[in-house]
């Protein structure tokens, strides 16, 4: 078909139309139906589509940037590596729609159907999905660094891979979210309900952390180097190999957590509990357990060199030995069972001094 750049095409019948590569800049296609069309390459730039009916129409490749395509029904539509920079798309039907490696950057798809949609890949810096159904949406390795999420759930979403550096999800909804090597690094989860939910290899450096829900939440060999855990709940929690270098968990609750083989070397731990969780060659090395509670911890084979345990709970430890103890920096008004106690003052009398 021919050019059809700013032609007005309002209402028109295009159903199952070939326009492959069509020149489209600027038309007019508001409640166009093109049902099934082929719009695969065509240049819609700044075009208007609103209300229009692309259901099922083909448009890989198709250059969309600054469209309007408000209340579009874009069902089961193929938008595979499409250029949807800076489009409006409020309100649109985009259920099961193909939107692999599309340009959705600073997108507006507020109040969007997006249900089961293919994001795998795409990339939608900055874009706008609040209040948007994402239910059973593939976002794996899909980019959404600053995208807002307001009213948005993201539960049964598929976020594996996700990279969401530096988005602030204050008190947002996670519980039971796969988040799977996702990239979370500075992101501001506070107060967030993350329960339950599979986080192992995830990329969580410097992430604030602070007072949210994390009862349950698989870390497993999850990197939180400095994070920000102050105060948070992680009872029952599965970090064995994950990296907390320098974390903040003052205050947190990890009882029964697993931290078998975790890195915590210089992480602060003062008032954390941490009874009956497992320690099992744990690096403590240089890390401040001031006032924690560790009563019937395990903590075999875990590195304690210059640790700080002043006023610690060490009552029914399991497997710790003196010589493990001998290597701290402090015991000062430790609570130790007996049977260490006694030696360790009587070897090393200068732990239990200010």
């Amino acid at each position: 078909m021919g050019v059809l750049e700013r032609k007005d095409l309002r209402g028109a019948n295009l159903k199952g139309a070939s326009l492959e590569g069509a020149n489209l800049i600027e038309a007019n296609l508001e409640g166009a139906n093109l049902e099934r069309a082929n719009l695969i390459e065509a240049n819609l730039e700044g075009a208007n589509l609103i209300g229009a009916n692309l259901k099922e129409a083909s448009l890989q490749g198709a250059n969309l940037k600054d469209t309007y395509v408000i209340a579009a029904n874009l069902k089961g539509a193929n938008l595979e590596r499409a250029n949807l920079q800076r489009a409006k798309l409020e309100g649109s039907n985009l259920k099961g729609a193909n939107l692999e490696r599309a340009n959705l950057i600073e997108a507006n798809l507020e109040g969007a159907n997006l249900e089961r949609a293919n994001l795998q890949g795409a990339n939608l810096v900055g874009a706008n999905l609040q209040m948007t159904n994402l239910f059973g949406a593939d976002f794996q390795e899909a980019k959404l660094k600053g995208v807002k999420l307001k009213g948005t759930k993201l539960e049964g979403a598929k976020l594996e891979g996700i990279k969401l550096e530096g988005t602030d999800l204050i008190e947002f909804d996670l519980h039971g979210v796969f988040l799977k090597r996702a990239h979370l690094e500075g992101v501001n989860l506070q107060n967030a309900n993350l329960e339950k939910a599979n986080l192992e290899g995830a990329k969580l450096k410097g992430v604030y952390l602070e007072g949210a829900k994390l009862e349950g939440i698989k870390l497993k060999r999850a990197d939180l180097e400095w994070a920000h855990l102050n105060k948070a709940h992680l009872k029952g929690a599965n970090l064995e190999g994950a990296r907390l270098k320098g974390a903040h968990l003052e205050g947190a609750n990890l009882y029964g957590v697993n931290l078998k083989r975790a890195n915590l070397y210089g992480a602060s731990l003062t008032e954390t509990i941490l009874v009956k969780a497992n320690l099992e060659g744990a690096d403590l090395t240089e890390a401040y357990l001031n006032s924690a509670d560790l009563e019937g911890a395990n903590l075999e084979g875990a590195n304690l060199l210059g640790t700080k345990l002043e006023g610690v709970n060490l009552e029914r430890a399991q497997n710790l030995s003196l010589d493990q103890l001998s290597k701290v920096e402090t015991l000062y008004n430790a609570k130790i069972d007996s049977e260490l106690l006694i030696p360790l003052k009587e070897k090393y009398p200068a732990l239990f001094k200010v």
